[in-house]
């Protein structure tokens, strides 16, 4: 869904040190929006602005804060993002 490029560029990260945590930050916020949206982002035609907004808000957090990111606070405020796109089940 997002490029390492955009998301370092997002991140105001220049170096190459941390390709691999955001490689893996960006498989993580993606498979955090599939459980709260309830379905693939691959089913997306056209990802929207605010599920591209949600991914990026879950990658900042997990970087800036991954020594005490708030899980709770963070999927909650994803879910209200994403509500639009949620479906009732899998």
């Amino acid at each position: 869904m997002l490029s390492l490029e955009e998301v370092k560029l997002y991140l105001k990260v220049d170096g190459d040190e941390d390709n691999t945590l955001i490689t893996d930050l960006i498989g993580a916020a993606e498979e955090l929006c599939q459980d709260i949206l309830r379905f693939p982002l691959t089913e997306f035609a056209e990802v929207p602005e605010t599920v591209k907004q949600a991914l990026l808000y879950a990658i900042g957090n997990l970087y800036e804060l991954r020594e005490a990111v708030d899980m709770k606070a963070l999927i909650e405020f994803m879910t209200r993002l994403l509500f639009a796109y949620r479906r009732e089940g899998w």
